[in-house]
Protein backbone atom coordinates (compact mmCIF):
# COMPACT_ATOMS: atom_id res chain seq x y z
CA UNK A 1 0.00 0.00 0.00
CA UNK A 2 1.06 3.48 -0.03
CA UNK A 3 2.34 3.47 3.45
CA UNK A 4 5.72 3.26 4.77
CA UNK A 5 5.49 2.01 8.27
CA UNK A 6 7.44 -0.45 10.19
CA UNK A 7 4.48 -2.52 11.23
CA UNK A 8 3.39 -5.35 9.20
CA UNK A 9 -0.13 -4.55 10.02
CA UNK A 10 -1.02 -5.01 6.53
CA UNK A 11 0.12 -1.66 5.60
CA UNK A 12 2.53 -3.30 3.36
CA UNK A 13 3.32 -1.13 0.45
CA UNK A 14 6.24 -2.05 -1.51
CA UNK A 15 6.58 1.15 -3.24
CA UNK A 16 5.59 3.62 -0.99
CA UNK A 17 6.16 4.21 2.42
CA UNK A 18 4.84 2.13 5.02
CA UNK A 19 6.15 -0.95 5.04
CA UNK A 20 2.82 -0.89 4.10
CA UNK A 21 3.84 -2.14 1.00
CA UNK A 22 2.67 -0.85 -2.06
CA UNK A 23 5.24 -0.39 -4.54
CA UNK A 24 6.44 2.39 -2.41
CA UNK A 25 8.10 0.73 0.37
CA UNK A 26 11.47 2.16 0.73
CA UNK A 27 12.21 2.65 4.34
CA UNK A 28 13.35 -0.75 5.51
CA UNK A 29 17.04 -1.28 6.20
CA UNK A 30 16.39 -5.01 5.91
CA UNK A 31 15.23 -4.91 2.33
CA UNK A 32 17.57 -6.10 -0.36
CA UNK A 33 15.31 -5.99 -3.39
CA UNK A 34 15.52 -2.85 -5.48
CA UNK A 35 12.41 -2.98 -7.66
CA UNK A 36 9.99 -1.40 -5.20
CA UNK A 37 8.92 2.15 -5.81
CA UNK A 38 5.96 4.49 -5.65
CA UNK A 39 4.06 4.47 -8.87
CA UNK A 40 4.87 2.43 -11.94
CA UNK A 41 5.73 4.20 -15.21
CA UNK A 42 5.42 1.01 -17.27
CA UNK A 43 1.90 0.25 -16.06
CA UNK A 44 1.01 3.93 -16.43
CA UNK A 45 2.21 3.93 -20.03
CA UNK A 46 0.26 0.81 -21.00
CA UNK A 47 -2.88 2.19 -19.36
CA UNK A 48 -3.03 5.35 -21.48
CA UNK A 49 -5.29 5.84 -24.47
CA UNK A 50 -4.20 7.66 -27.62
CA UNK A 51 -4.94 10.97 -25.93
CA UNK A 52 -2.63 10.21 -23.03
CA UNK A 53 -5.42 9.66 -20.51
CA UNK A 54 -5.56 6.75 -18.09
CA UNK A 55 -7.96 4.08 -19.29
CA UNK A 56 -8.81 1.72 -16.42
CA UNK A 57 -9.79 -1.12 -18.75
CA UNK A 58 -6.17 -1.11 -20.00
CA UNK A 59 -4.72 -0.63 -16.51
CA UNK A 60 -3.48 -3.81 -14.85
CA UNK A 61 -3.73 -2.13 -11.46
CA UNK A 62 -7.13 -0.47 -11.73
CA UNK A 63 -9.82 -1.62 -9.33
CA UNK A 64 -12.01 -2.44 -12.33
CA UNK A 65 -9.33 -4.84 -13.54
CA UNK A 66 -8.46 -6.29 -10.14
CA UNK A 67 -12.02 -6.92 -8.95
CA UNK A 68 -12.76 -8.70 -12.24
CA UNK A 69 -9.55 -10.75 -12.13
CA UNK A 70 -10.14 -12.12 -8.63
CA UNK A 71 -13.79 -12.99 -9.26
CA UNK A 72 -15.36 -10.32 -7.06
CA UNK A 73 -17.61 -8.93 -9.78
CA UNK A 74 -18.92 -12.39 -10.54
CA UNK A 75 -19.81 -12.80 -6.86
CA UNK A 76 -21.61 -9.43 -6.77
CA UNK A 77 -24.16 -10.87 -9.19
CA UNK A 78 -25.05 -13.66 -6.76
CA UNK A 79 -27.45 -13.45 -3.81
CA UNK A 80 -27.26 -14.33 -0.15
CA UNK A 81 -30.02 -16.14 1.73
CA UNK A 82 -31.89 -12.83 2.18
CA UNK A 83 -31.89 -12.16 -1.55
CA UNK A 84 -29.29 -9.38 -1.38
CA UNK A 85 -26.44 -8.96 -3.86
CA UNK A 86 -23.22 -10.29 -2.29
CA UNK A 87 -21.29 -7.05 -2.03
CA UNK A 88 -20.17 -7.18 1.60
CA UNK A 89 -23.45 -6.01 3.10
CA UNK A 90 -23.74 -6.49 6.85
CA UNK A 91 -20.02 -7.14 7.37
CA UNK A 92 -17.67 -4.74 9.14
CA UNK A 93 -13.93 -4.87 8.50
CA UNK A 94 -11.59 -3.39 11.10
CA UNK A 95 -8.62 -1.63 9.51
CA UNK A 96 -5.78 -1.11 11.96
CA UNK A 97 -3.58 1.32 10.10
CA UNK A 98 -2.97 5.04 9.81
CA UNK A 99 -6.65 5.94 9.94
CA UNK A 100 -9.23 6.47 7.22
CA UNK A 101 -10.44 9.86 5.99
CA UNK A 102 -14.17 9.61 5.40
CA UNK A 103 -14.27 12.89 3.47
CA UNK A 104 -12.50 11.26 0.51
CA UNK A 105 -14.97 10.56 -2.31
CA UNK A 106 -15.65 6.85 -2.48
CA UNK A 107 -15.49 6.52 1.31
CA UNK A 108 -17.83 9.36 2.21
CA UNK A 109 -21.24 7.68 2.28
CA UNK A 110 -22.91 8.08 5.70
CA UNK A 111 -22.09 5.10 7.91
CA UNK A 112 -19.43 3.79 5.56
CA UNK A 113 -16.59 4.44 7.98
CA UNK A 114 -16.88 4.02 11.74
CA UNK A 115 -14.07 5.58 13.73
CA UNK A 116 -12.66 3.63 16.63
CA UNK A 117 -10.15 5.14 19.06
CA UNK A 118 -7.05 6.97 17.88
CA UNK A 119 -4.19 5.05 19.48
CA UNK A 120 -1.45 6.86 17.59
CA UNK A 121 1.10 9.34 18.91
CA UNK A 122 -1.00 12.07 17.30
CA UNK A 123 -3.98 11.50 19.55
CA UNK A 124 -2.90 14.45 21.72
CA UNK A 125 -3.34 16.80 18.77
CA UNK A 126 -6.96 17.85 18.26
CA UNK A 127 -6.12 18.79 14.66
CA UNK A 128 -4.58 15.43 13.76
CA UNK A 129 -6.61 13.08 15.95
CA UNK A 130 -8.36 10.46 13.83
CA UNK A 131 -7.06 11.89 10.55
CA UNK A 132 -5.08 9.79 8.07
CA UNK A 133 -2.06 12.07 7.87
CA UNK A 134 0.08 9.33 6.37
CA UNK A 135 -2.23 8.24 3.54
CA UNK A 136 -1.86 4.47 3.80
CA UNK A 137 -5.03 3.51 5.62
CA UNK A 138 -7.33 5.41 3.29
CA UNK A 139 -5.65 3.87 0.27
CA UNK A 140 -6.19 0.37 1.65
CA UNK A 141 -9.75 1.19 2.66
CA UNK A 142 -10.57 2.06 -0.94
CA UNK A 143 -9.25 -1.30 -2.15
CA UNK A 144 -11.24 -3.17 0.47
CA UNK A 145 -14.57 -1.37 0.32
CA UNK A 146 -14.44 1.84 -1.69
CA UNK A 147 -17.73 2.74 -3.34
CA UNK A 148 -18.48 5.62 -5.62
CA UNK A 149 -22.12 6.62 -5.88
CA UNK A 150 -23.46 4.46 -8.69
CA UNK A 151 -26.91 3.04 -9.48
CA UNK A 152 -27.71 -0.57 -8.77
CA UNK A 153 -29.63 -3.11 -10.79
CA UNK A 154 -32.99 -4.48 -9.69
CA UNK A 155 -30.93 -7.25 -8.07
CA UNK A 156 -28.84 -4.77 -6.10
CA UNK A 157 -25.67 -5.15 -8.14
CA UNK A 158 -23.62 -1.93 -8.52
CA UNK A 159 -23.75 -0.67 -12.11
CA UNK A 160 -20.61 1.21 -13.02
CA UNK A 161 -21.19 3.49 -16.01
CA UNK A 162 -17.51 3.12 -16.91
CA UNK A 163 -14.36 1.56 -15.51
CA UNK A 164 -13.27 4.86 -13.93
CA UNK A 165 -15.78 4.35 -11.16
CA UNK A 166 -14.06 3.25 -7.97
CA UNK A 167 -15.51 0.09 -6.44
CA UNK A 168 -13.54 -1.94 -3.93
CA UNK A 169 -13.67 -5.70 -3.60
CA UNK A 170 -16.55 -5.52 -1.09
CA UNK A 171 -18.13 -2.15 -1.96
CA UNK A 172 -21.00 -2.38 0.53
CA UNK A 173 -18.99 -3.54 3.55
CA UNK A 174 -18.45 -1.13 6.42
CA UNK A 175 -15.07 -0.11 7.78
CA UNK A 176 -14.00 0.33 11.38
CA UNK A 177 -10.91 2.53 11.35
CA UNK A 178 -8.41 2.50 14.20
CA UNK A 179 -5.57 4.95 13.79
CA UNK A 180 -2.24 3.57 14.99
CA UNK A 181 0.31 5.40 12.86
CA UNK A 182 1.40 9.01 12.69
CA UNK A 183 2.14 11.27 9.73
CA UNK A 184 5.43 9.52 9.03
CA UNK A 185 4.03 6.05 9.73
CA UNK A 186 5.50 5.67 13.20
CA UNK A 187 3.93 3.27 15.69
CA UNK A 188 4.91 0.69 18.27
CA UNK A 189 3.95 -2.95 18.57
CA UNK A 190 2.21 -2.17 21.88
CA UNK A 191 -0.20 0.12 20.03
CA UNK A 192 -1.04 -2.67 17.60
CA UNK A 193 -1.73 -5.10 20.43
CA UNK A 194 -3.91 -2.53 22.18
CA UNK A 195 -5.86 -2.02 18.96
CA UNK A 196 -6.44 -5.73 18.48
CA UNK A 197 -7.65 -6.08 22.06
CA UNK A 198 -10.04 -3.17 21.55
CA UNK A 199 -11.54 -4.70 18.40
CA UNK A 200 -12.09 -8.08 20.05
CA UNK A 201 -13.79 -6.48 23.04
CA UNK A 202 -15.95 -4.05 21.06
CA UNK A 203 -16.58 -6.09 17.92
CA UNK A 204 -20.37 -6.15 18.41
CA UNK A 205 -20.88 -2.61 19.68
CA UNK A 206 -23.62 -0.63 17.95
CA UNK A 207 -24.42 -3.51 15.63
CA UNK A 208 -20.98 -3.39 13.99
CA UNK A 209 -20.54 -7.15 13.58
CA UNK A 210 -16.77 -6.97 13.03
CA UNK A 211 -15.85 -10.23 11.29
CA UNK A 212 -12.56 -9.24 9.63
CA UNK A 213 -9.37 -7.46 10.70
CA UNK A 214 -6.93 -6.15 8.11
CA UNK A 215 -3.43 -5.77 9.46
CA UNK A 216 -0.76 -4.72 7.01
CA UNK A 217 1.94 -4.36 9.58
CA UNK A 218 4.83 -6.52 10.57
CA UNK A 219 8.09 -6.75 12.46
CA UNK A 220 11.05 -9.09 12.33
CA UNK A 221 10.34 -10.48 15.78
CA UNK A 222 13.25 -12.35 17.31
CA UNK A 223 11.13 -14.96 19.09
CA UNK A 224 8.82 -17.76 17.98
CA UNK A 225 5.16 -17.11 17.34
CA UNK A 226 4.32 -19.27 20.35
CA UNK A 227 6.06 -16.75 22.60
CA UNK A 228 5.28 -13.53 20.78
CA UNK A 229 2.57 -11.26 22.26
CA UNK A 230 1.58 -9.79 18.89
CA UNK A 231 1.05 -13.27 17.48
CA UNK A 232 -0.98 -14.09 20.57
CA UNK A 233 -3.13 -10.99 20.02
CA UNK A 234 -4.01 -11.86 16.42
CA UNK A 235 -4.62 -15.47 17.34
CA UNK A 236 -6.93 -14.37 20.13
CA UNK A 237 -8.99 -12.35 17.64
CA UNK A 238 -9.15 -15.42 15.39
CA UNK A 239 -10.45 -17.55 18.23
CA UNK A 240 -13.12 -14.94 18.93
CA UNK A 241 -14.52 -15.46 15.44
CA UNK A 242 -12.67 -12.72 13.57
CA UNK A 243 -10.79 -13.54 10.38
CA UNK A 244 -7.42 -11.80 10.67
CA UNK A 245 -5.84 -11.01 7.30
CA UNK A 246 -2.18 -10.02 7.51
CA UNK A 247 0.43 -9.00 4.97
CA UNK A 248 3.26 -11.50 4.62
CA UNK A 249 5.91 -8.81 4.32
CA UNK A 250 7.93 -7.05 1.64
CA UNK A 251 11.32 -8.53 2.34
CA UNK A 252 11.57 -10.67 -0.81
CA UNK A 253 13.82 -13.66 -0.33
CA UNK A 254 16.19 -11.83 1.98
CA UNK A 255 15.25 -13.59 5.21
CA UNK A 256 13.41 -16.73 4.18
CA UNK A 257 10.65 -16.03 6.69
CA UNK A 258 7.48 -14.03 7.05
CA UNK A 259 7.07 -11.02 9.28
CA UNK A 260 5.32 -11.06 12.63
CA UNK A 261 2.34 -11.62 13.01
CA UNK A 262 2.16 -13.45 9.66
CA UNK A 263 4.39 -16.05 11.31
CA UNK A 264 1.37 -17.21 13.30
CA UNK A 265 -0.03 -20.22 11.39
CA UNK A 266 -3.66 -19.59 12.32
CA UNK A 267 -4.13 -16.25 10.59
CA UNK A 268 -4.48 -15.70 6.85
CA UNK A 269 -1.06 -14.55 5.59
CA UNK A 270 -1.07 -12.99 2.13
CA UNK A 271 1.66 -12.53 -0.45
CA UNK A 272 1.59 -10.24 -3.48
CA UNK A 273 1.22 -11.33 -7.09
CA UNK A 274 2.43 -9.46 -10.16
CA UNK A 275 0.80 -9.37 -13.63
CA UNK A 276 3.98 -7.94 -15.18
CA UNK A 277 2.11 -4.79 -16.30
CA UNK A 278 -0.44 -6.74 -18.37
CA UNK A 279 -4.19 -6.78 -17.72
CA UNK A 280 -4.31 -10.39 -18.86
CA UNK A 281 -1.33 -11.13 -16.63
CA UNK A 282 -3.56 -11.69 -13.60
CA UNK A 283 -4.63 -15.04 -15.04
CA UNK A 284 -1.08 -16.37 -14.72
CA UNK A 285 0.68 -13.92 -12.41
CA UNK A 286 4.20 -14.12 -11.09
CA UNK A 287 5.17 -13.76 -7.45
CA UNK A 288 6.01 -10.11 -6.86
CA UNK A 289 9.79 -9.82 -6.29
CA UNK A 290 9.28 -7.94 -3.04
CA UNK A 291 6.83 -10.44 -1.55
CA UNK A 292 8.42 -12.22 1.42
CA UNK A 293 9.50 -15.80 0.87
CA UNK A 294 8.65 -18.13 3.72
CA UNK A 295 10.09 -21.44 4.83
CA UNK A 296 8.94 -25.00 5.36
CA UNK A 297 7.49 -24.13 8.76
CA UNK A 298 5.49 -21.09 7.59
CA UNK A 299 4.88 -19.38 4.28
CA UNK A 300 2.05 -17.27 2.92
CA UNK A 301 -1.28 -19.05 2.58
CA UNK A 302 -2.09 -17.50 -0.79
CA UNK A 303 -1.41 -14.52 -3.02
CA UNK A 304 -3.58 -11.62 -4.16
CA UNK A 305 -2.96 -8.71 -6.53
CA UNK A 306 -0.45 -6.42 -4.88
CA UNK A 307 1.50 -4.78 -7.68
CA UNK A 308 0.83 -1.28 -9.05
CA UNK A 309 -2.65 -1.11 -7.52
CA UNK A 310 -4.44 2.19 -8.16
CA UNK A 311 -6.36 3.18 -5.03
CA UNK A 312 -7.58 6.45 -3.59
CA UNK A 313 -5.12 9.10 -2.46
CA UNK A 314 -5.27 11.49 0.48
CA UNK A 315 -4.36 14.95 -0.83
CA UNK A 316 -1.79 16.58 1.41
CA UNK A 317 -0.85 13.42 3.29
CA UNK A 318 2.77 12.47 3.89
CA UNK A 319 2.84 9.95 1.07
CA UNK A 320 1.06 12.30 -1.29
CA UNK A 321 3.47 15.14 -0.56
CA UNK A 322 6.68 13.12 -0.51
CA UNK A 323 6.00 10.68 -3.33
CA UNK A 324 4.40 12.54 -6.24
CA UNK A 325 5.63 9.73 -8.51
CA UNK A 326 2.83 7.64 -7.01
CA UNK A 327 0.18 9.70 -8.76
CA UNK A 328 -1.38 7.72 -11.60
CA UNK A 329 -0.16 9.33 -14.81
CA UNK A 330 -3.01 10.32 -17.09
CA UNK A 331 -5.60 10.18 -14.32
CA UNK A 332 -7.79 13.19 -15.08
CA UNK A 333 -9.70 12.84 -11.80
CA UNK A 334 -6.65 13.41 -9.62
CA UNK A 335 -8.00 10.85 -7.16
CA UNK A 336 -5.64 7.94 -7.67
CA UNK A 337 -2.32 6.83 -6.24
CA UNK A 338 -0.47 3.70 -7.29
CA UNK A 339 1.23 1.41 -4.80
CA UNK A 340 2.72 -2.06 -4.61
CA UNK A 341 3.07 -4.28 -1.56
CA UNK A 342 1.64 -7.12 0.44
CA UNK A 343 -0.47 -4.44 2.12
CA UNK A 344 -2.52 -4.06 -1.02
CA UNK A 345 -2.72 -7.81 -1.42
CA UNK A 346 -4.04 -8.13 2.13
CA UNK A 347 -6.64 -5.45 1.39
CA UNK A 348 -7.91 -7.38 -1.65
CA UNK A 349 -8.14 -10.50 0.50
CA UNK A 350 -9.99 -8.73 3.33
CA UNK A 351 -12.63 -7.65 0.83
CA UNK A 352 -12.89 -11.24 -0.39
CA UNK A 353 -13.45 -12.48 3.16
CA UNK A 354 -16.27 -9.97 3.63
CA UNK A 355 -18.02 -11.34 0.54
CA UNK A 356 -17.78 -14.91 1.85
CA UNK A 357 -19.10 -13.91 5.25
CA UNK A 358 -22.09 -12.06 3.84
CA UNK A 359 -22.98 -15.12 1.80
CA UNK A 360 -22.38 -17.53 4.70
CA UNK A 361 -22.30 -15.71 8.06
CA UNK A 362 -21.95 -19.01 9.91
CA UNK A 363 -18.48 -19.67 8.51
CA UNK A 364 -15.75 -19.93 11.12
CA UNK A 365 -12.38 -18.26 10.50
CA UNK A 366 -10.86 -21.70 9.85
CA UNK A 367 -13.56 -22.45 7.27
CA UNK A 368 -13.02 -19.12 5.52
CA UNK A 369 -9.29 -19.79 5.33
CA UNK A 370 -9.88 -23.28 3.95
CA UNK A 371 -12.33 -22.07 1.30
CA UNK A 372 -9.86 -19.47 0.03
CA UNK A 373 -6.72 -21.61 0.12
CA UNK A 374 -8.30 -24.71 -1.41
CA UNK A 375 -9.54 -22.80 -4.44
CA UNK A 376 -6.53 -20.56 -5.07
CA UNK A 377 -5.01 -20.98 -8.53
CA UNK A 378 -1.55 -22.45 -8.65
CA UNK A 379 0.91 -20.08 -10.33
CA UNK A 380 4.58 -19.84 -11.06
CA UNK A 381 6.97 -19.76 -8.16
CA UNK A 382 7.55 -22.18 -5.32
CA UNK A 383 5.11 -22.99 -2.54
CA UNK A 384 7.36 -21.07 -0.18
CA UNK A 385 6.77 -17.97 -2.30
CA UNK A 386 3.16 -18.27 -3.47
CA UNK A 387 1.52 -20.56 -0.94
CA UNK A 388 -1.54 -22.10 -2.55
CA UNK A 389 -1.54 -19.56 -5.36
CA UNK A 390 -3.71 -16.67 -6.56
CA UNK A 391 -7.03 -15.95 -4.86
CA UNK A 392 -10.29 -16.80 -6.68
CA UNK A 393 -13.25 -15.39 -4.76
CA UNK A 394 -15.95 -16.93 -6.94
CA UNK A 395 -14.49 -20.42 -6.58
CA UNK A 396 -14.03 -19.88 -2.83
CA UNK A 397 -17.72 -19.04 -2.50
CA UNK A 398 -18.65 -22.40 -3.98
CA UNK A 399 -16.15 -24.21 -1.76
CA UNK A 400 -17.53 -22.47 1.34
CA UNK A 401 -20.98 -23.82 0.53
CA UNK A 402 -19.58 -27.34 0.24
CA UNK A 403 -17.73 -27.03 3.55
CA UNK A 404 -20.93 -26.04 5.33
CA UNK A 405 -22.92 -28.76 3.63
CA UNK A 406 -20.47 -31.43 4.76
CA UNK A 407 -20.54 -30.10 8.30
CA UNK A 408 -24.35 -30.00 8.24
CA UNK A 409 -24.51 -33.66 7.26
CA UNK A 410 -22.32 -34.55 10.23
CA UNK A 411 -19.48 -35.55 7.96
CA UNK A 412 -17.04 -33.63 10.09
CA UNK A 413 -15.12 -30.43 9.58
CA UNK A 414 -11.67 -30.96 8.14
CA UNK A 415 -10.92 -27.24 8.19
CA UNK A 416 -10.20 -27.02 11.92
CA UNK A 417 -6.64 -25.88 12.63
CA UNK A 418 -4.79 -27.41 15.54
CA UNK A 419 -1.42 -25.70 15.69
CA UNK A 420 0.25 -25.08 19.05
CA UNK A 421 -1.21 -21.88 20.41
CA UNK A 422 0.61 -18.63 20.85
CA UNK A 423 0.96 -18.19 24.58
CA UNK A 424 2.12 -14.58 24.34
CA UNK A 425 4.34 -14.86 27.40
CA UNK A 426 7.47 -13.77 25.60
CA UNK A 427 9.09 -10.37 25.30
CA UNK A 428 7.48 -7.16 24.04
CA UNK A 429 10.94 -5.93 23.15
CA UNK A 430 11.67 -9.05 21.09
CA UNK A 431 8.35 -8.54 19.29
CA UNK A 432 9.62 -5.16 18.06
CA UNK A 433 12.27 -6.97 16.07
CA UNK A 434 14.85 -4.22 16.47
CA UNK A 435 12.58 -1.34 15.44
CA UNK A 436 12.08 1.40 18.00
CA UNK A 437 10.30 4.69 18.28
CA UNK A 438 12.74 7.52 18.97
CA UNK A 439 11.99 10.79 20.72
CA UNK A 440 13.83 13.32 18.56
CA UNK A 441 13.88 15.86 21.39
CA UNK A 442 15.85 13.62 23.71
CA UNK A 443 17.13 10.80 21.51
CA UNK A 444 15.53 8.29 23.86
CA UNK A 445 14.36 5.04 22.31
CA UNK A 446 11.24 3.15 23.31
CA UNK A 447 12.73 -0.18 24.26
CA UNK A 448 12.48 -2.87 26.87
CA UNK A 449 9.44 -4.32 28.58
CA UNK A 450 7.32 -1.17 28.58
CA UNK A 451 4.55 -0.01 26.27
CA UNK A 452 4.38 3.26 24.34
CA UNK A 453 3.04 5.08 27.41
CA UNK A 454 5.87 3.84 29.59
CA UNK A 455 3.73 1.33 31.52
CA UNK A 456 5.43 -1.93 32.57
CA UNK A 457 4.57 -4.95 30.43
CA UNK A 458 3.37 -7.98 32.36
CA UNK A 459 2.69 -10.67 29.73
CA UNK A 460 0.86 -13.08 32.04
CA UNK A 461 -1.48 -10.39 33.36
CA UNK A 462 -2.09 -9.05 29.85
CA UNK A 463 -2.82 -12.46 28.38
CA UNK A 464 -5.38 -13.26 31.06
CA UNK A 465 -7.52 -10.21 30.22
CA UNK A 466 -6.86 -10.36 26.47
CA UNK A 467 -8.14 -13.93 26.23
CA UNK A 468 -11.35 -13.01 28.04
CA UNK A 469 -11.88 -9.84 25.98
CA UNK A 470 -11.58 -7.64 29.07
CA UNK A 471 -8.23 -5.97 28.41
CA UNK A 472 -9.89 -2.56 28.10
CA UNK A 473 -11.70 -0.89 30.99
CA UNK A 474 -13.46 2.06 29.46
CA UNK A 475 -10.61 3.96 27.84
CA UNK A 476 -7.86 2.32 29.89
CA UNK A 477 -5.47 -0.39 28.68
CA UNK A 478 -2.44 -1.82 30.49
CA UNK A 479 -2.96 0.54 33.41
CA UNK A 480 -3.10 3.84 31.52
CA UNK A 481 -5.69 6.04 29.82
CA UNK A 482 -5.49 5.55 26.06
CA UNK A 483 -8.82 6.87 24.84
CA UNK A 484 -12.33 7.92 25.79
CA UNK A 485 -14.82 5.39 27.10
CA UNK A 486 -18.00 5.85 25.09
CA UNK A 487 -19.42 6.19 21.59
CA UNK A 488 -20.68 9.42 20.08
CA UNK A 489 -22.78 8.51 17.10
CA UNK A 490 -20.56 6.48 14.79
CA UNK A 491 -17.32 7.56 16.46
CA UNK A 492 -15.59 6.34 19.59
CA UNK A 493 -14.71 9.34 21.69
CA UNK A 494 -10.96 9.83 21.74
CA UNK A 495 -8.96 11.79 24.26
CA UNK A 496 -5.35 12.74 24.71
CA UNK A 497 -2.87 10.69 26.69
CA UNK A 498 -1.97 12.10 30.08
CA UNK A 499 0.43 9.42 31.27
CA UNK A 500 4.21 9.39 31.11
CA UNK A 501 6.29 8.83 28.01
CA UNK A 502 9.08 6.29 28.02
CA UNK A 503 11.39 9.25 28.70
CA UNK A 504 9.56 9.91 31.94
CA UNK A 505 8.01 13.23 30.92
CA UNK A 506 4.28 13.64 30.46
CA UNK A 507 2.53 13.26 27.14
CA UNK A 508 0.75 16.50 27.98
CA UNK A 509 4.09 18.28 27.81
CA UNK A 510 4.56 17.44 24.13
CA UNK A 511 3.93 20.34 21.79
CA UNK A 512 2.10 19.18 18.70
CA UNK A 513 1.94 22.60 17.07
CA UNK A 514 3.62 22.40 13.69
CA UNK A 515 4.73 18.84 14.33
CA UNK A 516 2.98 17.39 11.33
CA UNK A 517 5.84 17.71 8.90
CA UNK A 518 8.76 17.25 11.24
CA UNK A 519 9.57 13.87 9.81
CA UNK A 520 12.24 13.25 12.41
CA UNK A 521 9.99 13.87 15.39
CA UNK A 522 9.32 10.20 15.88
CA UNK A 523 11.96 8.80 13.57
CA UNK A 524 15.52 9.73 14.28
CA UNK A 525 17.98 6.90 14.73
CA UNK A 526 15.49 4.33 15.89
CA UNK A 527 12.65 4.39 13.36
CA UNK A 528 12.70 3.37 9.71
CA UNK A 529 9.05 3.04 8.58
CA UNK A 530 9.50 -0.54 7.56
CA UNK A 531 6.78 -2.19 9.54
CA UNK A 532 3.87 -1.06 7.40
CA UNK A 533 3.72 -3.34 4.43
Amino acid sequence: MLLGLVLVLAFCLVSGGLVAHERQVAFSPHQTWTTAKWGDPKTDAKAKDVGGKNKPSQDAGSMATVTTAVGARAVWKKKDSAGRAITGQGVTIALLDSGVNDDVAGLDDPGKVIHGPDLSLETNSTDLRGRDTYGHGTHLASIIAGRDSVPVSNKGVPIAPDTKVQLGVAPDARLLALKLATTDGSTDVSQVIAGLDWVVQHRNDNGMAVRVVNLSYGTLSTQSYQQDPLSSAVENAWKHGIVVVVSGGNEGSAHGRLNNPAIDPYVLAVGASDPLTEVKGWSTPAVAPFSSRGNAARHVDLMAPGTSIAGLRVPGSYIDAHHPEGLVSGDTTGRLFRGSGTSQAAAVTSGAVALLLQAHPQLSPDQVKAALTRTAHSTSGTVLERGNGQIDIDAALNEAKKILQRAGKNKGDDTVQSFPEAGGLGSLEAARGGNHLSDAETGALLSGEIDVQGSPWNPAAWRAVSMTATAWSGGRWNGAQWSGSTWSGSNWISSGWDGARWTGSSWQDVSWTGARWTGARWTGKGWTHQDWQ
